[in-house]
C-alpha cells in the first residue's frame, strides 16, 4: 500500500510537470539589463532626428520552413488569399550596431559554423534538427566571421528572443560578453520547452547570466513598455510579447535614419504587409497580433522608418 502511494505521488508530480511544461533554459538570471524606462512620446519625439548608431545587417544563413511556422495561415487574410502550407524561403539575420561611446553590440547571434559542422556537439539534437528542418539551413556568413570583421571587441548581445535560430551563434560569442533579454523570456514555462531546453542550456553554457529588461507601462499606451537602452535616446527596446513571452523589438536611430528591428513579431514580408502574425511556435497569437499592429502604427506615424523583419527582406 505504501509503495502504491509513493508511485501515485510520483506519477502526480510527473503529470503536473508535463502539464505546466518547463522554462526555456535553466541558465541563471543576473542583474537587471542596462537602460532606463522610457515612453512612446519620448521615443517618437526623437525618431525624426539623426542618430549616432551605425547599423549593419548580415544574412547569416538561408533557410526554408513550412509557411505555417512564419505565418498564421488561420487568419482570414491568409485564408482569403488562398495561402497553403508550402515551403517558404527565409533568412537568419544578425545585426551589428556600433555606438560611438558604448561600443559594438549584436542583435541576435546569427549561425555559428561550429553548429553547422557538428550540430549534436553544440546541443542541437536529432529531434531539433528534424523538426527545425536543419537540412535546409545553408550558412552564408558565420558569427565568428562577422565578429572578426568588426573594429574593437563585442560589448554585448541584445536578443529579440531565445528561439534556437536566434541563439545558434552563441558558440562564437566570448564567455565574458553580457547577454540581454526581455523579462520572462527565459523563465516562462511551456510544454514545447521540454524538447528545446537541453539545446538552450548547452548553447548558453559558460556564458554570462542573462540580464532582463524590466519594462514599465508606456504612459501613452502605445506599447507594453519601452526602454532607453543607452539612456541617450539612440536605441529603444520595445516590449512586444506574443511570439514568445519576452519578445523585444528595437528602434535604432542610425546615422542614415531610424530603423525598426521587429524580431519575430513579424517574420515575413507578406505578414507585415497584411498584418498577419507568425503561426506555429507563437505562444500567444492575439497578443502577437496586437503588438504587430502597434509596430505598424508607429511606422505609419513615421514613414521614414526602415523596417527590417525577423526573417525576410
Amino acid at each position: 500500500m505504501k509503495t502504491n502511494h509513493i508511485f501515485l505521488s510520483l506519477s502526480s508530480c510527473v503529470l503536473v510537470l508535463l502539464l505546466q511544461g518547463c522554462a526555456l533554459t535553466s541558465h541563471p538570471i543576473g542583474k537587471p539589463a542596462i537602460g532606463k524606462p522610457s515612453s512612446s512620446a519620448e521615443m517618437e519625439r526623437l525618431i525624426d532626428q539623426p542618430g549616432p548608431i551605425q547599423l549593419e545587417t548580415f544574412d547569416s544563413a538561408d533557410w526554408s520552413l513550412p509557411l505555417s511556422g512564419p505565418l498564421n495561415l488561420k487568419r482570414p487574410e491568409a485564408v482569403q488569399a488562398g495561402l497553403t502550407d508550402r515551403d517558404e524561403p527565409i533568412q537568419i539575420y544578425v545585426h551589428l550596431l556600433k555606438h560611438p561611446q558604448r561600443g559594438n553590440f549584436l542583435v541576435d547571434t546569427g549561425v555559428s559554423k561550429k553548429v553547422m559542422d557538428d550540430p549534436g556537439k553544440e546541443g542541437i539534437n536529432w529531434l531539433i534538427q528534424k523538426v527545425g528542418y536543419f537540412d535546409k539551413l545553408k550558412l552564408n556568413k558565420g558569427t565568428a566571421e562577422i565578429l572578426q570583421s568588426m573594429d574593437g571587441k563585442l560589448s554585448g548581445v541584445f536578443f529579440t528572443h531565445l528561439h534556437f535560430d536566434h541563439i545558434t551563434g552563441l558558440p562564437d560569442i566570448p564567455n565574458d560578453v553580457p547577454l540581454y533579454i526581455g523579462a520572462a523570456e527565459s523563465t516562462d514555462t511551456s510544454l514545447k520547452n521540454m524538447f528545446t531546453r537541453g539545446a538552450s542550456d548547452q548553447l548558453l553554457q559558460g556564458k554570462q547570466p542573462l540580464q532582463e529588461w524590466h519594462f514599465q507601462p508606456d504612459p501613452q499606451n502605445q506599447f507594453e513598455g519601452i526602454m532607453d537602452v543607452f539612456e541617450d535616446g539612440s536605441v529603444f527596446a520595445i516590449s512586444v510579447p506574443g511570439h514568445t513571452s519576452g519578445s523585444v523589438a528595437f528602434l535604432i536611430r542610425t546615422t542614415r535614419g531610424p530603423v525598426l528591428l521587429t524580431g519575430d513579431t513579424s517574420i515575413t514580408r507578406w505578414g507585415w504587409e497584411h498584418t498577419v502574425e507568425p503561426g506555429e511556435f507563437t505562444v500567444d497569437n492575439e497578443r502577437n497580433l496586437k503588438n504587430l499592429m502597434s509596430l505598424k502604427e508607429l511606422v505609419a506615424r513615421h514613414p521614414q522608418i526602415e523596417v527590417r523583419l525577423g526573417h525576410q527582406h
